[in-house]
């Protein structure tokens, strides 16, 4: 039977493991020893590089040997704060326990595969002597680069012993924890929020998804023509004259933040994400920060590899809630403004204004602004761009109250002040 080729994929995976993982820094020094001592001792047997290079390699087959015949079995538990913030270490508090019969030697726990947006902080803290039934602490630290839900790979126990130069994998049962980064802003000065008060039928109860019913204001005197099931019954009887409940209808200004996430086909995504994208999310939580603490109503339309429409503000929902959408917001690689100017337009007549934050201004963001304007709402637009935009930005003062275009590198140090 023919054996199955590893795939140069495959070699390579191997390779990196046993670099990342397998070898401890003073290993990857000695490893690095041997291979030069085996190249220079092919001339004799009898000269001394010969004797070095079997000295180090019986090292290492010492180390390898030890660390498998004493592979202990550890029990971790503990886990990160379910939330953290993009650029900013965090850190996840875990138990190692010792569930073998016997101790446990130069004992350490990390990550060693983690995905390319998540750095962890090597802290390269070993304990030297776990004995049985003992429990340690490991914390580990992370450091996110990017904003996102991240499936984290099970934590990785491990033993150096006995010359602390090849780590060997103890025998544990560790499941995967999950790890949500909410995007970083910086809060704004002022934000001139486009739009006045419209009527919304229904009132709050339509932000909340509940019904339709204005807001009780008091009781007055029955006046003919006043709709029976509105007669207070209770007062009637108290005052002895019939007596009616008044409500008012509701009028507040609703907001419709329009977070362009179309990043074009070709770009290869790094490990900090597309600039002005990360950029563009960055403004729309600064801007959702301004309206969250004022007596707005705030539709969220933002393209990703699905739509996100998500409604906040007036007690529906708080400001962690939007950055917990807005982590999860992943960037487009086909025009999205083919579905998102369908679901804004079966809105328009109720909201007041629109704040559409760009990545750029051409013709498919031109009709998205122009379907806005004719509706009658008010429009803000702002455009997160290095250098010039593919269409004249010019054209885009006809539909829009204001236009304002921002660098990547100004919306990171937060001196917007007031948009």
């Amino acid at each position: 039977m023919n054996k199955a080729r590893k795939t140069p994929k495959k070699r390579q995976s191997e390779t990196l493991w046993l670099w990342t993982f397998k070898l401890t820094v003073p290993g990857r020094f000695l490893l690095g020893g041997l291979l030069l001592a085996s190249s220079m001792s092919w001339i004799s047997t009898g000269v001394p590089i010969f004797h070095l290079t079997c000295g180090l390699f019986g090292l290492f087959t010492v180390a390898v040997a030890a660390g498998f015949l004493l592979r202990p079995r550890l029990e971790v538990t503990g886990q990160f704060p379910p939330k953290a913030k993009a650029e900013q270490c965090v850190t996840g508090a875990f138990t190692l326990t010792n569930r073998s019969r016997l101790p446990a030697c130069q004992v350490g726990v990390g990550y060693f595969d983690l995905p390319p947006s998540l750095q962890e902080i090597p802290a390269d803290e070993i304990h030297p002597y776990v004995r049985r039934g003992e429990s340690v602490s490991a914390p580990v630290e992370i450091r996110p680069l990017k904003r996102g839900y991240y499936l984290l790979p099970p934590l990785k126990p491990y033993i150096t012993f006995p010359f602390h130069i090849w780590r060997t994998r103890a025998r544990a049962a560790v499941s995967p924890g999950t790890l949500l980064v909410l995007p970083v802003f910086h809060p704004l000065d002022g934000l001139d929020v486009p739009g006045k008060i419209r009527y919304q039928p229904g009132g709050i109860a339509l932000t909340s998804q509940v019904g339709e019913s204005p807001e009780y204001v008091g009781n007055r005197n029955y006046r003919p023509g006043d709709p029976m099931r509105r007669i207070d019954f209770r007062s009637w009887g108290r005052l002895a004259r019939p007596v009616v409940r008044e409500f008012q209808e509701e009028y507040y200004c609703r907001i419709a933040l329009v977070l362009d996430t179309f990043i074009p086909p070709g770009r290869k995504e790094k490990a900090e994400g597309f600039p002005e994208m990360e950029a563009a999310v960055s403004l729309a939580a600064s801007i959702a920060d301004v309206l969250s603490r004022g007596e707005y109503i705030m539709d969220i339309f933002a393209a990703g590899p699905e739509l996100y429409v998500f409604r906040a503000g007036r007690h529906t929902a708080h400001l962690e809630n939007v950055l917990e959408i807005l982590a999860c917001v992943g960037a487009c690689r086909k025009n999205p403004f083919e579905t998102v100017a369908p679901a804004l337009a079966e809105e328009l007549h109720n909201i007041s204004g629109v704040v559409c934050v760009l990545l750029d201004w051409d013709k498919s963001r031109e009709r998205l602004v122009r379907t806005a304007a004719e509706a009658g709402c008010n429009i803000k637009v702002l455009i997160v761009h290095a250098g010039e935009t593919t269409e004249p930005l010019a054209g885009a003062a006809a539909y829009a109250d204001s236009v304002a275009q921002f660098t990547p590198e100004d919306v990171h140090r937060g001196e917007l002040g007031v948009l």
